[in-house]
């Protein structure tokens, strides 16, 4: 008698799984349990922490000023001329200082540094919440190789929920039409299972956290 083709062995396997199938087993599941752990501490320490741990980097600045010259420390480190910024509240500050930066659309290709405000820091992941009604739009998060954003402790919030709360609020009820969650610099390991970063967008992301009223 000959063996039976794989094809066959196949469909056999199946037809013996159907008449011996097992009840499947019921998993109970809380679903008014939190996902994430309660935090501890403040939401600037988790927030850094949990930035930290997915490969971005952070600062802490005590006012705008502070920032401004924090951002003049990481450009010099980068060696990067064209830093690009979309943000007019941004801009006003760097025209007060006298910080030279580009906001021509047509010279992203030469784009190096972008600096951008955001909407919300969740802390629980340690993720920057942007939106396609800020000024950047989605050219600032994507095109250049290192993404600095400028963000207030108001904006800092526990969690998810909280984010979509905080967001809503600030356009009374009416959500962007896009929203964002950046979670540590654009990664990747869909070639054999290597991480790389920078893969999609940014190579290295940074936050500034002022403190405000």
């Amino acid at each position: 008698m000959r063996d039976s083709t794989p094809k066959e062995k196949v469909l056999k396997k199946i037809r013996k799984a159907l008449i011996h199938k097992s009840s499947p087993k019921s998993m109970s599941v809380d679903f008014e349990k939190p996902v994430f752990p309660p935090i501890d501490n403040d939401l600037a320490m988790a927030f850094a922490e949990r930035l930290l741990d997915i490969s971005g980097s952070f600062a802490y600045c005590e006012n705008m000023l502070d920032f401004a010259e924090n951002l003049v420390l990481l450009v010099q480190q980068q060696k990067s001329q064209h830093i690009f910024c979309f943000e007019p509240g941004i801009q006003k500050l760097f025209n007060e200082v006298e910080f030279p930066y580009l906001n021509n659309p047509q010279q992203l290709g030469q784009v190096e540094i972008g600096v951008t405000g955001c909407e919300a820091l969740v802390a629980a992941t340690g993720s920057v919440f942007v939106s396609s009604a800020q000024q950047m739009g989605r050219s600032m998060t994507v095109f250049p190789p290192v993404h600095v954003v400028v963000a207030f402790t108001s904006q800092l919030v526990p969690d998810l929920k909280s984010a979509f709360q905080l967001i809503k609020t600030k356009y009374n009820g009416k959500l962007p039409s896009m929203l964002s969650a950046i979670t540590g610099p654009s990664r990747t390991a869909d070639i054999e299972k290597t991480l790389v970063l920078g893969a999609h967008g940014p190579k290295e992301l940074y936050v500034f956290l002022v403190q405000d009223n």
